[in-house]
């Protein structure tokens, strides 16, 4: 379960979170910082043409507020151009693709519309069954994935298939990408991959490039804050006065996110606000480095600060790893990770 408590000190390595599918579905909005993202509130980077292109391209592509059309707002006009039903925003991290999948969000005048990370959706299938996802999403005018994932070839599958079914019933599609970037091409996301990958559906894909710095960077020593013990103890005590701070060793925590699905982490820092961890350490397995990449993808979608001891944050994934496939999402957690003490 999630924490119950309004104020005090709670340890996630005791919570056992269970969502249920309705919960699941409810919950597929954007995360509240991206509650009220719009295109307006997108700053392009002057230096990086493609950000502005990207927005114009999805205002476009969104309606930008155009009430719907007699039909289904997805009805082929008679005249122009026909639109493509799926966007696909490629980039590195930090360039805003989330913000602007939000803003497509909040701007298209869909009557159904969802919003979730792919790990959440494949959470759903799973939760419902793959039959009944399908009949829980048919209809819907809009779906928006964050972060879909290639590393896992069945999730894979699953989701490409859902997509299929549902664009072949009118649903449009926006998604932004997150894939080993050694294996697809630095700091790229490989669109050919990708569109071989979804068979059928590749011809029903635009995909935007969008580059840039991580706009977390540009205020940032590029250094996650560490504390020493009584500062960490202080920090704790006073956020538990006001209102719940988690309490955890960092191999506790590490340990029992093997235990719980990452679609279930959201769920455990629910009224969290301020996560502990004492004596970090560097990782050093793959599998428990990815669930905790998911961890942080949570806690930095709720904005909630971290406090730490021990090793600096942003040295927890090894040089090995930042050399590995999942390079990427290493450095993505990273700059998530120095923000996320920052605050």
């Amino acid at each position: 379960m999630a924490p119950t408590t309004s104020t005090g000190t709670v340890h996630l390595a005791d919570l056992q979170p269970q969502v249920t599918g309705a919960e699941m579905i409810a919950h597929l909005v954007p995360p509240p910082q991206f509650a009220e993202a719009t295109f307006d509130t997108y700053r392009a980077d002057p230096a990086y043409p493609s950000q502005q292109e990207a927005k114009e391209t999805l205002l476009a592509f969104s309606g930008a507020g155009a009430p719907a059309k007699k039909g289904g707002f997805f009805s082929r006009a008679k005249k122009g151009p026909e639109t493509k039903p799926g966007i696909y925003l490629d980039g590195g991290f930090g360039v805003g693709k989330t913000h602007l999948l939000a803003a497509i969000y909040h701007a298209m005048p869909a009557r159904r519309k969802y919003f979730g990370s792919f790990i959440e959706y494949t959470a759903l299938v799973g939760a419902l069954g793959y039959k009944s996802a399908v009949e829980q999403f048919r209809g819907a005018d809009l779906l928006c994935i964050d972060e879909f994932e290639l590393d896992d070839p069945g999730d894979t599958m699953v989701m490409t298939r859902l997509l299929g079914e549902l664009v072949a019933s009118g649903t449009k599609l926006a998604a932004t990408s997150n894939t080993p970037p050694n294996a697809l091409g630095e700091g790229r996301f490989a669109a050919q991959d990708f569109l071989r990958e979804i068979h059928a559906m590749s011809a029903h894909f635009q995909t935007l490039r969008i580059d840039g710095v991580d706009y977390r960077q540009r205020s940032l020593d590029g250094h996650a804050e560490v504390l020493a013990d009584d500062a960490y103890a202080s920090a704790i005590e006073d956020a538990a006065a006001s209102g719940v701070a988690s309490d955890d060793a960092f191999d506790d925590l590490i340990a029992h996110l093997a235990r719980v699905h990452p679609s279930r982490y959201v769920r455990m820092i629910e009224g969290v606000d301020v996560v502990g961890l004492r004596d970090v350490t560097q990782l050093t397995d793959q599998s428990a480095a990815l669930r905790f990449v998911a961890f942080v993808d949570r806690v930095y979608d709720a904005q909630v600060p971290i406090r730490a001891t021990g090793l600096s944050l942003d040295q927890v994934f090894s040089e090995e790893m930042l050399a590995g496939g999942y390079r990427k999402k290493y450095l993505r957690a990273t700059s998530r990770l120095i923000a996320s003490t920052a605050a």
